[in-house]
């Protein structure tokens, strides 16, 4: 299948499984899961194609269950889902990609979650850089998640090496140059 239909198909399953499952009557189960089978037919697509989305996508943005009969978004949700992932110790320095145009309110108030669950972060510097351009001119920030993690803040990391926070506040943040 050609990549911008395989493109379609990724962004068409990212709405459903992160922020509107209801828009094809469906309903996340606990952990963010639906059947592979429901998803299909809302989809009207083959396993073939989902295998291929699922395992061609840079991001590794979606996973299947242990028994291969669900799929799941693994963050970015903004739909109400307990995605039952279990507190785990970040590396020492984590980094945030954003726009240089966000960096006053950034620091003002820290990284904040908006509309989904969680602060997404990474320890792969360049891919944030990545990120960041997506908003205007790209700029990462280096989060000191050890200092975090000694003041008590809780820390998740999902499939694809995604770390998840619900806040960053100001002083843990330095931008890199």
């Amino acid at each position: 299948m050609n990549a911008e239909k395989l493109k379609r198909i990724s962004k068409k399953m990212s709405y459903i499984l992160r922020h509107q499952p209801d828009s094809v009557g469906l309903t996340l189960a606990p952990g963010g899961w639906v059947a592979i089978d429901d998803l299909l037919g809302a989809l009207k697509i083959s396993k073939e194609v989902l295998d291929e989305v699922v395992f061609t996508n840079d991001k590794q943005r979606f996973e299947y269950s242990e028994d291969a009969m669900q799929i799941r978004a693994r963050q970015g949700h903004s739909t109400q889902v307990d995605l039952q992932y279990e507190a785990a110790t970040p590396p020492d320095l984590l980094f945030h990609g954003t726009a240089t145009r966000f960096l006053e309110s950034i620091f003002e108030k820290g990284l904040i979650k908006g509309q989904r669950h969680h602060v997404h972060l990474s320890i792969n510097r360049e891919t944030m850089i990545a990120v960041g351009r997506r908003h205007g001119k790209p700029v990462v920030l280096e989060v000191n998640a050890q200092q975090m993690v000694a003041d008590g803040y809780q820390f998740f990391v999902t499939g694809n090496h995604v770390w998840l926070t619900d806040h960053v506040p100001p002083q843990y943040l330095r931008e890199l140059t």
